[in-house]
């Protein structure tokens, strides 16, 4: 079934090691069966008092997938960038195969 990476990007603290990031990241969803559904854009809530500021979505083929991406030695580099570049938050998130 499905599986989701949701990140929220609440403050990039060093935009030249983000561009760094950002220059390899796709390539490593790509290689695990990944496709992004969302890539930051307007945030209506609608509902309690969360507010995203640049949310990404990620969507692998599995749980599994989602998880060699994230431990991979391709993207272990990249990882380490992300983290010394922003502030954020991430989850992973299994769908549910009856809500397809």
């Amino acid at each position: 079934m499905p599986a989701y990476c949701f990140f929220d990007v609440l403050d990039v603290t060093d935009p030249e090691k983000m561009e760094k990031y950002r220059e390899g990241v796709f390539k490593t969803v790509a290689d695990h069966g990944g496709r992004y559904i969302l890539i930051g854009g307007t945030t209506d809530v609608v509902e309690g008092d969360w507010k995203p500021v640049f949310p990404v979505i990620i969507e692998f083929p599995d749980l599994e997938a989602a998880r060699r991406r994230c431990d991979s030695e391709e993207y272990s580099g990249l990882k380490k960038l992300r983290l010394s570049a922003i502030k954020g938050n991430a989850v992973f998130m299994e769908g549910d195969p009856e809500a397809e």
